[in-house]
């Protein structure tokens, strides 16, 4: 199977103003349920609705557990395990003891972190071919500081009443996973007054009150 790849510049952390090249897969497309159950098929008695209905099965069952506090270890697959977040609208409880203690109720499961098999790995490896994209994709950096990217913000806020990645992203010229990570990074950060609200995708960021 023939995948496209292209080398993408990253932001040295060692060395203030440099770049690094790695190598980035292109990815073209989504590709569907509906198209995986089609090809999962193909060669068997099994219809395509039963499959997919097999795998909306086997996909409830890893929520479930999950749901009850367990990783799940899926043999040729991977590892999954669940993440706790803040329920919208909760402030986050302070290091040091100061403020509203977080219960039960302002906690939930806010995602889901997988780590892939080596034999995963493997069967990805062994049946792609890459060949180098015509386009190269350039790392997006901001003409402001940091501490005037934060004012910019901070300007905004003031007149909104939040802020989405793709936003800010666009209102300091950063790349948006950037600038999610530094917005995240602020939320993080008790002296810089910003929280989220929100969850997912709809997360988006706001001056604490």
């Amino acid at each position: 199977m023939s995948a496209e790849y292209t080398m993408q510049e990253i932001r040295d952390l060692n060395e203030e103003g440099k770049t690094l090249l790695y190598p980035r897969m292109v990815i073209r497309r989504q590709v569907s349920t509906d198209e995986i159950v089609e090809g999962m098929t193909e060669n068997t008695t099994f219809a395509p609705s039963e499959a997919k209905g097999i795998v909306q099965e086997f996909v409830r069952g890893i929520a479930r557990a999950m749901a009850s506090g367990c990783s799940v270890k899926i043999d040729g697959l991977g590892l999954f395990t669940p993440s706790l977040g803040l329920a919208k609208g909760k402030a986050r409880e302070q290091a040091d003891g100061s403020g509203t203690r977080r219960n039960a109720s302002s906690i939930e499961i806010t995602g889901a972190n997988f780590r892939a098999d080596k034999e995963f790995i493997w069967e990805m490896r062994d049946r792609c071919t890459l060949k180098r994209a015509k386009e190269q994709f350039r790392m997006k950096t901001s003409k402001y500081t940091e501490e005037e990217r934060f004012a910019r913000a901070k300007e905004y806020l003031a007149r909104r009443h939040s802020m989405s990645i793709s936003t800010y992203a666009t209102l300091v010229g950063l790349s948006k996973s950037t600038a999610g990570k530094e917005l995240r990074r602020w939320a993080d950060e008790p002296g810089r007054g910003m929280t989220t609200v929100g969850l997912g995708t709809h997360k988006r960021y706001a001056l604490k009150e």
